[in-house]
């Protein structure tokens, strides 16, 4: 069976849901705790062009303080969207699921089932 990586926050439930719906497919994934161990820029930027996504604003969550205290708007940069990440894990959006040079977000969880096929 192919490699499985999540990158993975266990406090969120939709992250707790897809990690366990790769279990149920009996897919025992590499659990990378990303605020623990943030990604640095390079694989970011690997990784929204895995998921498809034109730029790394897509895999902001705007909703956080972290989005206001990295001065970040629709205006700002790839680079500086992508530095802010580094330096403030929690803005990634979650969880992202990789397998081989494909990538998904488990958002809805049923989204890791594409990456099956």
């Amino acid at each position: 069976m192919a490699d499985y990586r999540i990158y993975h926050n266990p406090r969120c439930s939709k992250s707790r849901q897809t990690l366990a719906l790769l279990e149920e497919q009996g897919i025992t994934p590499d659990v990378i705790l990303y605020l623990q161990t943030p990604p640095d820029a390079a694989t970011l930027k690997r990784l929204v062009k895995q998921l498809g996504m034109k730029q790394p604003h897509a895999l902001l969550r705007k909703g956080e303080a972290e989005y206001r205290e990295a001065g970040l708007s629709a205006d700002s940069s790839a680079d500086e969207v992508i530095d802010a990440m580094v330096r403030y894990p929690k803005l990634i959006e979650r969880p992202i699921v990789v397998r081989g040079q494909r990538a998904v977000l488990g958002r809805p969880p049923e989204n890791v089932l594409d990456l099956m096929s």
